[in-house]
Formats: C-alpha cells, sequence, structure tokens
C-alpha cells in the first residue's frame, strides 16, 4: 500500500471518529471533511458515486464532480467489457484450433508435414511458433490456401500458397 493511503485506510477501514483520531496528525494531507459527511452521501470518499475505491481516490485527487466520475466509471466499464470480450474471443480461437487439431481433420498427413515444416523452420533458424506451423501444415496437407495478415510469418514456409486479404 502506498504511503499516502494509510490515512486514507484509516479513516475508511477504522473509522476516524469521535475520540479515534485524538489529533494523530496522520491525515497526510486528507481533508477531514472529504471523510466525514462531507456531502458525499456520508460514506466517505465518495460513496455516493458507487464506484471502486481506487477511482474514488483518482476523483478526488483530480477534484472531479459527480457527473465526470459517472462518465470516468462509463468509460472504465465500457474497456473492461471489451477486455473480457477479448479474452473470451481469444480462448474460443484457441478452442477452434485445439478441435480442428485433435479432430479427424488433423490427420497423419497433416503431422507429417508439420514435422516436416518445423524442422525445415528451425534449421533455417527462423521458427514462427508451433500454432503457426500446425496452421501452415494443416493448409499443405489439405492443398488449400492459407489466408492470413501475417504474411512475413508464413512466407517462411515453402510450398504454402498464401494470400492477404487486408
Amino acid at each position: 500500500m502506498h504511503p499516502r493511503m494509510t490515512g486514507m485506510w484509516h479513516h475508511v477501514g477504522a473509522g476516524c471518529g469521535e475520540g479515534r483520531c485524538g489529533g494523530h496528525g496522520r491525515h497526510a494531507g486528507w481533508s477531514e471533511e472529504r471523510y466525514h459527511a462531507g456531502g458525499d452521501g456520508g460514506g466517505g470518499l465518495g460513496a455516493a458515486f458507487g464506484v471502486r475505491r481506487p477511482l474514488r481516490f483518482l476523483a478526488w485527487k483530480l477534484e472531479l464532480d459527480e457527473a465526470q466520475v459517472t462518465g470516468l466509471a462509463a468509460i472504465l466499464n465500457e474497456l473492461k467489457t471489451e477486455r473480457a470480450q477479448a479474452a473470451v474471443d481469444d480462448r474460443r480461437a484457441l478452442t477452434a484450433l485445439a478441435d480442428a487439431v485433435a479432430g479427424e481433420t488433423f490427420d497423419a498427413e497433416a503431422a507429417g508435414r508439420f514435422a516436416l515444416v518445423a524442422a525445415a523452420l528451425s534449421r533455417t533458424g527462423a521458427p514462427i511458433g508451433v500454432a503457426d506451423t500446425l496452421i501452415a501444415a494443416q493448409a499443405l496437407a489439405l492443398g488449400l490456401t492459407l489466408v492470413s495478415s501475417n504474411t512475413p510469418h508464413f512466407k517462411r514456409v515453402s510450398g504454402l500458397k498464401l494470400e492477404n486479404w487486408l
């Protein structure tokens, strides 16, 4: 915990009411009225905002009003949701790849191509990673054209038909 947060923690967690502070002077510049019924719903540090403590601290330090904090909280919530959705999309893509590799479509021919491609790339000293090697081997085994925007990676695989649609 940051040293400046201890004063806030004392006020919010332990309470700094009558007889507790005793004028100890460890408030680290925090405003007393901000903590004690300072127009924020009585909960201290902007409890009426309904946001988490770090955002309330930031709002206090930047002297934001309730409307600004509400807008900032909405933006942060959207970013958090987008980040979570991106993680879900990544897991779905990885699951689809794992299903393709584990399924009947990834046969002995594709496994043999994988070994040849991985060995060739290793000899050149420019491997492209296991997932990309699996993708290239599958395209080679099925005689398909690989569509990817990662052309610098896949150009290293000899015999691979490659297109970039972007």
